[in-house]
């Protein structure tokens, strides 16, 4: 599987490799957020919507799972976290946001994983010391490997 990795020194440079993210993103992409509470899947997801020109934004969907935002592209943004069964998430009815015209953000996508599109994006987050995470992409299907070589400015963005 190819992937690639970004570090990041701060909660300031994740929302800038996530900005980065949003403003390559197209209709319809998918991107999966996986990682344990606090490495900072919210903070990735807040840069996308910035990157989509979504100003407003700043509040994880953790208690509704879903919250819509209108910007370049539509943003959804979707928390798995609460969800305990696969058969909840299939039950969610999530077919017309991941498969539409806006860009989905699924945090915690690990637990329904094989319900959501074949092709996506998946960053998997770690940390590595208290404020330095690391990013690895996993790009699924051809747009994704696009999306992931044009985010190679974003290494330096990153380190900045």
């Amino acid at each position: 599987m190819f992937s690639r990795d970004v570090i990041s020194n701060s909660a300031d440079r994740t929302r800038r490799v996530g900005v980065r993210l949003g403003e390559l993103a197209v209709a319809g992409d998918v991107i999966l957020l996986v990682g344990a509470l606090g490495v900072g899947k919210t903070c990735l997801a807040q840069g996308i919507a910035w990157g989509l020109g979504i100003d407003d934004y700043a509040v994880s969907p953790s208690f509704v799972l879903l919250r819509e935002y209108q910007g370049r592209l539509p943003l959804y943004h979707i928390d798995f976290y609460r969800l305990d069964r696969i058969e909840e998430v299939a039950h969610l009815g999530l077919d017309d946001y991941v498969y539409g015209s806006g860009v989905s953000v699924v945090e915690w996508a690990d637990k329904g994983l094989e319900l959501l599109p074949r092709e996506h994006l998946l960053i998997e987050m770690q940390h590595l010391a208290p404020t330095k995470r690391k990013l690895n992409f996993f790009p699924e299907g051809s747009r994704y490997m696009e999306m992931l070589s044009q985010l190679e400015g974003t290494r330096r963005v990153a380190r900045k």
